[in-house]
């Protein structure tokens, strides 16, 4: 990769594979990348829990029923317990990262206090913890063959069905991960 080059707003595609149980057959939404590393959201592993429940933890309360029932992702195993919101458009909230010029991550209570509200962001996707590499290691893992990257589709974050991100990231480099064994050849 050239030094300049950044992953900002790239789907990582786990490799088949990767076998590290956070990874494990996710993509992963790049939100910042640089010479001093890389932060990005898991977006296509569910957890148990529903927007109605972080908001409860914030004493907030959704004024309808289907924004309360949203699942909340879970984004990495880093700082699990602190919660990200994909959105677009970017809008103004206290804490926002933009991704690209439509797209930001949000870690403060307002867009939560918004989204309750239906006055929120058109798109959302919530998620606990992140996904982070120290400089260099991303540029590592992808040489060792572990991610496939590509640039990130907003369909895919929003629309596309949670079981089917995965594959779906994978089609918009050209890669059928049924092709792909999981198994390392040896001569």
């Amino acid at each position: 990769m050239r030094s300049d080059a950044t992953f900002t707003n790239h789907f990582l595609i786990a490799m088949p594979s990767l076998a590290d149980v956070n990874f494990y057959r996710t993509v992963t939404l790049i939100c910042e990348h640089s010479s001093d590393g890389a932060m990005g959201i898991v977006i296509n592993r569910a957890t148990d829990l529903r927007l109605r429940d972080i908001l409860e933890q914030l004493e907030l309360e959704a004024l309808e029923e289907s924004v309360a029932d949203q699942p909340v992702y879970l984004g990495g195993p880093v700082q699990n317990n602190r919660g990200f919101v994909l959105h677009e458009p970017l809008g103004r909230w206290e804490s926002t990262l933009p991704i690209s010029d439509t797209l930001g991550v949000s870690t403060s209570r307002d867009i939560l206090a918004a989204i309750a509200e239906n006055r929120g962001p058109d798109r959302y996707l919530i998620a606990l913890g992140y996904a982070g590499w120290a400089a260099g290691q991303l540029e590592r893992e992808i040489s060792e063959n572990s991610w496939l990257s590509g640039p990130a589709n907003r369909e895919i974050v929003f629309d596309v069905p949670l079981e089917r991100r995965w594959v779906a990231a994978a089609g918009l480099v050209g890669v059928d991960l049924s092709n792909l064994s999981s198994e390392a050849g040896h001569a």
